[in-house]
């Protein structure tokens, strides 16, 4: 019996040195890759001149919150940064190019403690700001939980292995505004699905009356919620500057 039990624990420790660890502070930072969309956007011929667009916010609108484990807290579902998301990516198409408004009180303040230096002459003066033309409005609208749900597991005299996976979905909308006259030119709107997988196995035997042994082991993949935003926004300016070039309002160079 003895023999058995020391086998058991030898079994249960080798199993957890096979299972994949990720070493702890010692990866480095690295730039998010370019998505597929993005890639087929850039590789498109872009405008003669790229288009001026304001974004004032892109905010979360869905009100859903996720509790935290362990926590009596709770944080919201999806990313607060969405507006971040959106200007980098019009940035990247080469068919925008955003002016600064999120943060617009910062900006005026700096340009007033500017103006207000001594001795500054006329090619020194602190020029306009630049006008948009186009006014980029929505947010994030929706997050579905359990979409779709599933799995398929075995269990045979206490040795078993399962496998389940979750799906959500996050819904956005953007549209562009004509600032001369308020007119909504077109909307767009996405969705992405984000992806949730855990499997495991694990043995549960009695080595005698009263001896239990057990061991489990197992993996769980969870999809970022903000990769998954981004990639419903990139597909939403994609399919803005496709829809305007069929609607006529810009065209390729």
């Amino acid at each position: 019996m003895k023999r058995l039990t020391t086998f058991m624990v030898a079994l249960g420790l080798c199993g957890c040195s096979l299972i994949p660890k990720p070493e702890l502070n010692i990866t480095e930072a690295k730039l998010n890759p370019t998505s597929e969309t993005m890639q087929a956007l850039m590789a498109k011929p872009g405008p003669k001149y790229p288009i001026p667009v304001a974004v004032y916010s892109f905010r979360d609108q869905t009100g859903q919150y996720k509790p935290q484990q362990n926590v009596s807290s709770f944080s919201t579902a999806v990313t607060q940064g969405a507006t971040s998301m959106l200007v980098q990516t019009l940035l990247d198409s080469k068919w925008f190019t955003p002016v600064e408004r999120e943060g617009l009180q910062n900006l005026l303040t700096e340009r007033k403690i500017t103006k207000k230096q001594p001795e500054k002459s006329k090619k020194e003066e602190v020029p306009q700001l630049t006008n948009a033309r186009l006014l980029l409005e929505g947010g994030i609208i929706s997050y579905e939980t359990n979409i779709s749900t599933g799995g398929a597991g075995v269990e045979y005299y206490g040795i078993g292995a399962s496998e389940m996976y979750r799906e959500d979905q996050v819904t956005i909308y953007l549209r562009a505004v004509d600032v001369h006259t308020g007119k909504v030119m077109m909307s767009v709107s996405t969705t992405k699905r984000v992806f949730s997988q855990e499997m495991r196995a694990g043995l549960i035997r009695f080595t005698s009356l009263n001896r239990l042994a057990e061991a489990e082991v197992g993996f769980t993949t969870n999809e970022p919620v903000q990769f998954c935003v981004l990639q419903a926004i990139e597909l939403a300016v994609a399919e803005l500057v496709d829809k305007g070039v069929a609607m006529g309002y810009w065209a390729p160079a």
